[in-house]
């Protein structure tokens, strides 16, 4: 049953340039090409097939952000089936796609977007920066979907990484927090700032890697579906599964984070979007097939292509959509950003708030979930 109707809020005054930072944003956003690979498709981001109809909640609107990635499969698909929608009646539903999660995260902080999906470097990254006054984690939404591919005529071990030069999508982002890590862990040496060492790490835009392996300037990347997949498509091996680096293979790759003042602001529109990323990660689980072809409908409608059959047959049975935030995997990924020299020991006390998700999940007879461990969500593609 949705909440009952709440009034809404007279308008905040807002500073001046607090306001023409917002719109500088989502400027910026409309004129670069804000997703995976992709045209531009301005603050909207692709249809919602469900008309906002029925009762009102406490806003006029929920702007949700996130990538045209696999790993954000809850978004592609509840967005495009309206499962999102739906639950949130005559609120309407508005979507802004990012290619990165700095990105976003700004996006966040100006008040440009509400809720967002992200990957657990940006969303500490946010967090810390605002002193934890803004950002809130609220639920997990992936895990997995994270490989290193290498060409296979020069690198043929683990060892052969040495030397070589592997990309990572943005300077600590969460699979170039993870590469790093994972170089110290072999007791090699690379400035985390410049990239330089034992192994050169580029940073480079996902939506040119598959270019870049291609040509050679790279001999492989430590990145996320479906770059993975293309990499593979285009001659490259899987090397590594980031899932065999984890305890039971899970480990956050993408979260759901929302603005504090919007969650005080507007609690019964988040629970409705919550209800929804619910309803969609166990639709997705209960029809994986048919939940890949919409994940890639989505896809087309955000990027203008859809993703070769190949790889996204490839990409989908490693990505796992659930509920828990998997909050142990990203305290430890805080670590390994520590450990690289690009954050210093953050208190990451109250990132997480699993009050409305844990309401949301009682009312659906599931259970609920806990910020203090590797969780209790079962649910498995």
């Amino acid at each position: 049953m949705p909440p009952p109707h709440q009034p809404p809020r007279p308008p905040r005054r807002r500073r001046p340039r607090r306001a023409a930072a917002l719109c500088l944003l989502l400027l910026a956003c409309a004129a670069t090409s804000c997703g995976y690979g992709s045209k531009a498709d301005g603050p909207t981001g692709g249809p919602v097939p469900v008309a906002a109809v029925g009762e009102k909640l406490s806003a006029d609107s929920v702007r949700i952000g996130h990538f045209p990635n696999l790993t954000h499969a809850t978004a592609l698909v509840g967005v495009r089936e309206g499962l999102i929608q739906r639950e949130l009646g005559g609120t309407a539903l508005k979507t802004v796609t990012f290619n990165a999660g700095p990105a976003e995260i700004e996006a966040l902080n100006a008040g440009a977007v509400d809720i967002g999906f992200i990957g657990p470097s940006p969303a500490v990254n946010g967090y810390v920066k605002s002193k934890g006054s803004n950002l809130r984690i609220i639920s997990g939404a992936a895990s997995g979907g994270v490989k290193l591919v290498v060409n296979p005529e020069r690198i043929k071990t683990l060892d052969d990484l040495k030397g070589r030069r592997i990309a990572t999508p943005q300077l600590g982002n969460t699979q170039d927090v993870a590469l790093l890590n994972w170089i110290s862990a072999r007791g090699w040496k690379v400035d985390a700032a410049s990239g330089r060492g034992d192994v050169s790490v580029v940073r480079t835009d996902n939506t040119i890697t598959p270019d870049a392996y291609r040509s050679g300037a790279v001999d492989g990347a430590w990145v996320p579906e479906p770059t993975a997949s293309k990499l593979v498509a285009e001659g490259g091996r899987v090397l590594l599964d980031e899932r065999d680096l984890w305890p039971g293979g899970r480990f956050v790759i993408t979260n759901v984070i929302v603005s504090q003042t919007f969650l005080k602001e507007h609690p019964d529109v988040v629970e409705a979007v919550l209800r929804g990323t619910v309803r969609t990660n166990a639709w997705i689980n209960a029809d994986p097939d048919r939940a890949k072809a919409s994940a890639n409908a989505a896809l087309k409608s955000l990027t203008g292509k859809a993703l070769e059959a190949d790889v996204i047959d490839r990409a989908w049975p490693g990505i796992l959509v659930t509920d828990d935030p998997l909050a142990a995997s990203l305290r430890a990924q805080a670590d390994h950003a520590v450990t690289a020299g690009l954050l210093e020991r953050p208190d990451l006390t109250g990132i997480h708030d699993l009050g409305p998700l844990n309401k949301v999940l009682g009312s659906l007879h599931q259970p609920p979930v806990t910020p203090t461990g590797p969780g209790t969500d079962d649910q498995r593609r």
